[in-house]
């Protein structure tokens, strides 16, 4: 019979270990990148249970289009206080995603598709009480959904600005505007 020392034994086996990790993250890797393929950001959107239509013209342009960027206007939530004074940063988070879904909507309207888009920059603006100081995390209610949308490491990894206010229109918790660019 053969036997084998105990240090080629905890070789082999560091050996395979790393071996099998290896494979296990370039098999988690391509079918990450196969479902970015395959499912690109509008039916990833889509998924998300956002629906596109034609918006009704307003005042002034919901997204306005020059060379290969889009500019969409600001976008208030449809919730309404102040972050630190009558909502929590969750509630502002949850304001923060109403946003993004209407900044989506125009892109869509004025582009068409959500696919072919690279996030360039949001700015954000959380109406807060004079003490609150988490405005980042407010806006990333926007961003992580644009990180699921179009890629957290690809075309959603964007600028960002986050800002406190002491008011926004009307009341609104959130306002916010984003910059995308037309990829070729």
């Amino acid at each position: 019979m053969l036997t084998a020392s105990p240090v080629r034994v905890c070789a082999f086996t560091v050996a395979a270990l790393i071996l099998l990790g290896t494979l296990i993250h370039t098999v988690g890797t391509t079918s990450a990148v196969s479902t970015q393929v395959k499912d690109g950001p509008q039916k990833r959107a889509e998924a998300l249970g956002i629906k596109f239509e034609k918006l009704k013209p307003g005042y002034l342009n919901w997204c306005a289009r020059s060379g290969k960027m889009l500019y969409t206007c600001g976008f208030s939530s449809k919730t309404k206080g102040q972050l630190g004074k009558n909502m929590t940063t969750q509630q502002g988070y949850d304001a923060a995603k109403e946003c993004a879904v209407d900044i989506l909507r125009a892109v869509w309207d004025r582009h068409g598709t959500l696919d072919n888009l690279r996030v360039i920059k949001v700015l954000g603006c959380v109406n807060s009480a004079p003490d609150f100081g988490e405005q980042p995390q407010v806006i990333n209610g926007c961003s992580d959904m644009l990180h699921e949308i179009f890629g957290a490491k690809t075309d959603g990894h964007h600028a960002r600005s986050a800002l406190g206010f002491s008011a926004l229109p009307k009341g609104a918790a959130v306002e916010i505007e984003a910059i995308f660019e037309i990829k070729d």
